[in-house]
């Protein structure tokens, strides 16, 4: 009797043992023991997370710029990672400035008027009394615009003279080969009432582009040889298309 109740304990352990087991392998195959991902990652895919440089130092492009790769492709220039990020293929030409030459090319294939490509003149008149009239007459091949108003220097004068406003056209003065532009100045009061008279034998005149800046060459146009006489209430109009409209200022 005591042997047939020792037998069944020993085949009761048995089978307790086995289920046990299987049971503990169904419990590993169902929670998978997390993967360390760390040291053993490959470089780019902690760059990719991380959002910061390759191994290299280059900079993520994917977080900067929008591209599709995490890093500048390895041989692409600048330039081309630029043209990339702004949606545009890589090699594709740069936008190109309107103005060349310090300003005196423009778009439509005009020139600026300036002392390389004009003739200029400065005359003084006998009435309007104390005026003087400014000549340009475009010597080039091409047709030139006179923007704004002469900027004229006496002698060693470190400013320009203010403009009348009320002369400023309706429109810019293009001056075809061999047409003519003019401007008034008026020197001094016609009744005295200017102060710090004086006189001066040398002039220059200056030009500006369409962007109001100063383009050279300057002219020099020669004075009469005693000199004109200028004081602070002197004055220049805008370029005009004729002599008789820059005078009445």
């Amino acid at each position: 009797m005591s042997a047939f109740i020792s037998r069944r304990r020993t085949g009761l352990l048995a089978a307790t043992t086995a289920a046990l087991a299987a049971f503990s392998l169904t419990a590993c195959q169902d929670n998978p023991a997390p993967r360390d991902e760390g040291a053993g990652a490959p470089a780019s895919s902690q760059t990719a997370q991380s959002g910061g440089g390759t191994a290299d130092g280059t900079t993520d492009g994917a977080k900067s710029g929008g591209g599709a790769q995490g890093s500048v492709p390895s041989g692409e220039t600048g330039d081309a990672a630029g043209a990339r990020t702004r949606g545009a293929e890589p090699g594709a030409p740069a936008p190109t400035s309107t103005a060349a030459n310090g300003g005196s090319q423009q778009k439509n294939g005009r020139v600026t008027c300036t002392g390389a490509n004009t003739k200029v003149t400065a005359k003084k008149v006998a009435r309007p009394l104390n005026h003087m009239l400014i000549t340009v007459t475009n010597t080039g091949s091409r047709s030139c615009d006179l923007y704004s108003y002469p900027a004229v220097q006496f002698g060693e004068a470190q400013s320009v003279p203010p403009v009348f406003e009320e002369s400023k056209p309706q429109s810019v003065l293009g001056l075809a080969p061999g047409e003519s532009g003019y401007a008034g100045v008026r020197l001094s009061a016609a009744d005295g009432s200017g102060s710090g008279g004086h006189t001066e034998k040398t002039l220059a005149v200056s030009f500006f582009d369409a962007r109001g800046n100063g383009v050279g060459p300057v002219a020099h146009p020669s004075l009469p040889g005693t000199g004109v006489h200028i004081d602070d209430s002197l004055r220049v109009t805008y370029w005009l298309s004729s002599a008789e409209d820059a005078l009445e200022y």
